[in-house]
């Protein structure tokens, strides 16, 4: 039996090797590369099965098994308040979307220094988020955990006597080989090893493909995922926080009406839209852009729509609307607005993408290297080689929204 850990950083992938059985394992380290979008020399080199995972967004550490991944893990140290709870939530997706377990590392709360009132305070995690992780699971049977990153919160409530001010109130490991990484002699950290260790035990004892089946059975993860329903009825969690906040339910026909409009020439919106009975709008009056709007997207999937592991098997269909949107009751139709956002904005992104793509060159035009990349492509097309917000919005969203314009599907 031989491990890979596929890595972004290094002295994290050497954190998880030390502090879980994998030290006494035969192992391997890899650097994992995002995408094609932002490492066009070496992503087409990945091997297939690592490049599914990573077709939304990329993890910080995948760790596979005789080339079967076994478990994949984020980590990060922002405060997770209303929207960027979610702002890796599609990482976590395409890891159990794929079967593969995901461990998610957050702080239960983050210290943040605010000039304006010279306030400083902690930052609360978005309970929300354990619901959308729930969600996944119940769809998938596939474990997606949090842990929380070790920190002063509930020791220091009072943010200013912190031991660890400066560091956003967050605790580090001491060892200076596994910088940045989470102090390990935390109990969520500890519990976190024990999850991963059992794992491991299961797929060396029956396989990783039949133990998948068995990992939400394990007291272990079982425990935490009881563990994650408590916080979230504990912290107060409920349907009407960020992002549901910014969503709004309509009757599809008034989608309908708005995108006839783009019926011309005989054709007719096809009967993925017709579908549903109703529609879920996640409102967005910004300019068009990223993080944290894609996770977002992802987790109110989940959280309001997805009835099944693909996007046809949604009780509501999900739109985005870039703008200011007002649902026209009388017209039963939608008004949409906005001097931040418009279709170009999109196309642009998806223009800049394609400079990346190699499809429309000749043979003899195409260096060595880059053979296996173009062969890639002609495979995936240009799937890997777009930014991952567009990825993720084309992904997750049955329509978005101009007030200039619409993108659709049709099935």
């Amino acid at each position: 039996m031989k491990y890979r850990i596929w890595y972004s950083t290094e002295s994290f992938a050497d954190y998880i090797i030390a502090k879980t059985d994998l030290k006494n394992k035969s192992f391997e380290k890899r650097k994992m590369y995002e995408s094609d979008a932002n490492n066009a020399k070496n992503f087409h080199s990945l091997p297939d099965h690592i490049k599914q995972i990573l077709y939304l967004d990329a993890p910080d550490i995948i760790v596979e098994l005789d080339t079967e991944p076994i478990f994949s893990i984020e980590v990060t140290t922002e405060a997770g308040t209303g929207h960027n709870a979610f702002q890796r939530f599609a990482r976590l997706a395409a890891s159990v979307e794929n079967n593969v377990p995901a461990f998610y590392i957050y702080p239960e709360a983050a210290i943040i220094h605010r000039t304006k009132g010279s306030t400083t305070k902690w930052d609360t995690l978005n309970p929300l988020v354990f619901k959308a992780l729930d969600d996944v699971m119940s769809i998938y049977k596939i474990p997606a955990l949090l842990y929380y990153f070790p920190s002063d919160y509930r020791t220091h409530a009072n943010a200013m006597t912190s031991p660890n001010l400066k560091a956003k109130g967050l605790r580090f490991d001491s060892n200076r080989n596994f910088a940045g990484s989470p102090d390990s002699t935390h109990s969520e950290m500890k519990l976190m090893f024990d999850a991963m260790n059992e794992i491991i035990t299961v797929v060396e004892q029956v396989g990783v493909i039949q133990g998948r089946d068995k990992l939400l059975g394990k007291r272990t993860l079982q425990t935490r995922k009881s563990l994650m329903q408590s916080e979230y009825a504990a912290k107060g969690g409920n349907l009407k926080m960020s992002p549901l906040t910014a969503t709004e339910k309509v009757p599809t026909k008034y989608l309908l009406n708005y995108l006839s409009q783009y019926e011309t020439g005989g054709y007719k919106i096809g009967e993925l839209l017709r579908s549903r009975d109703e529609t879920i709008i996640y409102k967005v009056d910004a300019g068009f852009r990223g993080d944290p709007y894609p996770g977002a997207l992802a987790a109110i999937d989940y959280l309001l729509c997805r009835e099944g592991k693909s996007f046809e098997e949604r009780k509501y269909n999900l739109v985005m609307a870039w703008g200011d949107l007002t649902v026209d009751t009388k017209g039963k139709t939608l008004k949409l607005v906005s001097k931040k956002s418009t279709v170009n904005d999109f196309c642009k992104a998806v223009k800049a993408s394609e400079n990346k793509n190699l499809l429309s060159k000749k043979y003899n035009q195409i260096p060595s290297s880059e053979i296996p990349r173009y062969y890639m492509q002609v495979r995936y097309g240009s799937m890997f080689s777009k930014v991952k917000h567009i990825r993720v919005f084309s992904y997750f969203a049955d329509a978005i929204l101009f007030p200039d314009g619409a993108l659709w599907r049709d099935a």
